[in-house]
């Protein structure tokens, strides 16, 4: 009986055969292999004619792995008080050149919220348009935010108007806002005192509060303590596109308000940038990002809404699969078994 190595084991055969006849025994189908005898590859036209005789070392392989699902894993809805989104991006109204570049910029970022301010100025542009125009209620839930406020009286006012306006457009979000209490104009970091304030006053009044704060996570435990629907940390200053400066601090914050909560909504609001700065913020294992400048003040708005979107999509299922660890060295990502026999060792 001839005897051949197969894949580096001895192999004994009743008859002299060919390479199409040792497929053919083995089960495998010609199209789908390669063959290597002696160290030489025997193509697949040759099969019939070649015949194998004992002593001869045969490698047959083929491809592994490969392949992916028709569609992501199902996710669980963002919850935020009473609201619950399948989009975790959240988007703005403001610095657009043009209402319709606001309205496209918003449906490709697909998100089912948006945020409005309150102001008696500029309710109309230059040619008698009204934002409300460009914004379908039915599609969106309307998030009004205090911006602008510098003290908690000031903000506790914006909200209650907004709220009167939000009822009379029958909109969901009249019950819920955004609060921002700015510590001077520079800056635009949040007031702690006066944040604190109004929370608790806003949420005695029935509010659902997502508040605007900075990255310290014992304002952030206690913004929660208040009964704040959402805390809402920097990644940076508002507008700068500086990304996530400490994502240690909201790594921390993370850990402070989902003790014992874990659908505890934590949403980083102001200074991301572009696309890598939403994933990495959700990587952490935030709930949602909440933007305006990034694709408003952005070259190509929509594009950018674009990107934003698969970003915070790719970052929560990031942070959903859980990140291999680093490491030192390196660790092979193709398989080790059914390799093909070394012609020489290495260390």
């Amino acid at each position: 009986m001839p005897q051949i190595i197969l894949h580096d084991q001895p192999r004994e055969f009743p008859d002299p055969l060919t390479i199409e006849q040792l497929l053919q025994v083995l089960g495998h189908e010609p199209k789908r292999v390669a063959v290597e005898v002696n160290l030489s590859v025997i193509p697949r036209h040759q099969h019939a004619q070649t015949r194998l005789t004992t002593g001869d070392r045969v490698e047959i392989v083929s491809l592994v792995g490969g392949g992916q699902p028709e569609s992501p894993p199902e996710d669980k809805p963002l919850v935020v008080g009473k609201f619950q989104f399948r989009s975790r991006l959240f988007t703005g109204t403001g610095k657009y050149t043009t209402f319709d570049l606001m309205r496209d910029s918003l449906a490709a970022s697909g998100c089912e919220v948006t945020t409005v301010a309150v102001r008696r100025e500029r309710l109309i542009d230059s040619e008698g348009r009204n934002l409300l125009d460009y914004l379908d209620l039915k599609r969106y839930t309307i998030l009004p935010n205090t911006a602008g406020c510098f003290n908690a009286e000031d903000a506790i006012r914006h909200a209650r108007l907004a709220r009167e306006l939000l009822t009379n457009l029958e909109n969901p979000g009249a019950d819920w806002v955004k609060l921002e209490c700015l510590a001077d104009k520079k800056t635009l970091l949040p007031d702690p005192i006066d944040t604190l304030k109004a929370t608790e006053q806003l949420v005695k009044e029935g509010f659902q509060v997502l508040v605007y704060t900075s990255d310290d996570p014992v304002l952030a435990k206690r913004l929660k303590d208040a009964g704040a629907a959402s805390v809402m940390p920097a990644g940076s200053p508002i507008g700068s596109g500086q990304g996530v400066l400490n994502p240690n601090n909201i790594r921390i914050i993370l850990e402070y308000l989902k003790a014992g909560d874990p659908d505890y909504p934590v949403i980083i609001d102001a200074g991301v940038g572009t696309a890598s700065d939403v994933a990495a913020a959700m990587e952490l294992g935030c709930d949602g990002v909440l933007l305006n400048t990034a694709i408003a003040s952005a070259k190509d708005p929509v594009r950018m809404a674009w990107a934003m979107r698969y970003a915070c999509e790719a970052g929560r299922m990031a942070s959903l699969s859980g990140r291999i660890p680093k490491k030192l060295y390196a660790t092979a990502s193709s398989p080790i078994d059914g390799m093909i026999a070394p012609t020489s060792r290495h260390s």
